[in-house]
């Protein structure tokens, strides 16, 4: 993968995007909004999981922000977690790297878009074994770290990369421990495009079962989902254009276009 650089961070207060970490005022923006372009972008991020997930099983969000997912997950047993305590939550104060649920309780846990927010992954990784029963799946959307993403990240000064990290290692922090939305997109990548690294540290609990890269255009004229930039209001049939322009550059041109990755671990042990 080309890094523009292998580290950058910005100061809070240089993030051009709005109203970071305001679930509430992005719940207002999405359910009064006429625009449809966050909506797509979000059924584009969800809808795909149903295909891992029967209505009947019982799973969890973690780290599930402003919740939006409940609108397209089926499941009859799905609630949202997140260490807020938010009213939209069904489980309030929880720490996605030590949930407090049962052992061996849920069917499946979506993480999306929150890993390369989490201090230490390895605890991450190793709660979801613990609390997903065997054959559970760990269902996820993260980012990926192509130029176009590290550009928009420079030019947006929001969350940052650093490619210089270990990623397994547990005593030292990969984000922010005092604010839960400090991200590092690299993380992902880190994680999971190294394969020999991630059977040495992963393989005796996950296996890969499915993985697919997802989504520029469609991302960066979204207008946001915790926050809020602006973008050119399209209806369906453009956005369905611009996804299918996506769909080729993502897969011809990962490493320079692809913003996104869909992955599904099932649990072995």
């Amino acid at each position: 993968m080309f890094k523009i650089k292998e580290k950058i961070q910005f100061p809070k207060e240089d993030n051009r995007m709005q109203f970071i970490a305001n679930t509430k005022i992005a719940r207002d923006i999405y359910y009064s909004s006429k625009s449809n372009n966050t909506k797509f972008l979000l059924k584009q991020r969800f809808e795909w999981m149903n295909k891992f997930i029967n209505e009947n099983e019982k799973g969890i969000e973690v780290g599930s922000g402003a919740g939006f997912s409940r609108d397209f997950i089926k499941s009859k047993n799905f609630k949202l977690t997140d260490l807020g305590n938010e009213e939209h939550l069904d489980h309030k104060n929880i720490d996605a790297q030590s949930t407090g649920f049962e052992e061996e309780s849920l069917d499946f846990v979506i993480a999306s878009n929150m890993i390369h927010h989490i201090p230490y992954p390895i605890k991450f990784f190793r709660e979801m074994n613990r609390i997903l029963k065997k054959g559970g799946k760990l269902i996820v959307f993260e980012s990926y770290c192509s130029i176009f993403f590290q550009l928009a990240t420079i030019v947006m000064k929001h969350e940052g990369f650093d490619f210089t990290l270990n990623v397994w290692d547990e005593k030292n922090p990969k984000s922010d421990e005092k604010n839960a939305w400090h991200g590092n997109i690299a993380v992902p990548h880190l994680i999971f495009d190294n394969k020999k690294k991630f059977e040495e540290n992963l393989g005796k609990f996950f296996k890969v079962e499915y993985e697919k890269f997802t989504e520029c255009l469609i991302f960066l004229n979204s207008g946001g989902v915790t926050s809020k930039t602006k973008c050119i209001p399209m209806n369906n049939f453009f956005l369905n254009l611009l996804n299918s322009i996506d769909k080729f550059l993502v897969k011809f041109f990962p490493n320079v276009f692809c913003m996104g990755r869909r992955i599904v671990l099932r649990k072995t042990n």
